[in-house]
């Protein structure tokens, strides 16, 4: 089983961050309708304090 959450950041990067169950991570971004791989790194904006999670609703309209 693996976790993952959807991150806005304050310059409207949307990231989509997956950890599975032996602890890698996954981080895609999404650029106009497309979610594309990035960098391991960026897994880290999701602890700044001006970005936040995004509601499920919000999930909701997002591409899959």
């Amino acid at each position: 089983m693996s976790s993952s959450g959807i991150y806005r950041t304050q310059e409207g990067r949307t990231l989509r961050i997956s950890l599975a169950e032996d602890g890698a991570i996954s981080v895609q971004i999404l650029e106009e309708d497309t979610w594309v791989p990035a960098s391991v790194r960026m897994a880290g904006l999701r602890l700044a304090p001006t970005t936040r999670r995004l509601s499920a609703r919000e999930i909701a309209r997002l591409p899959d």
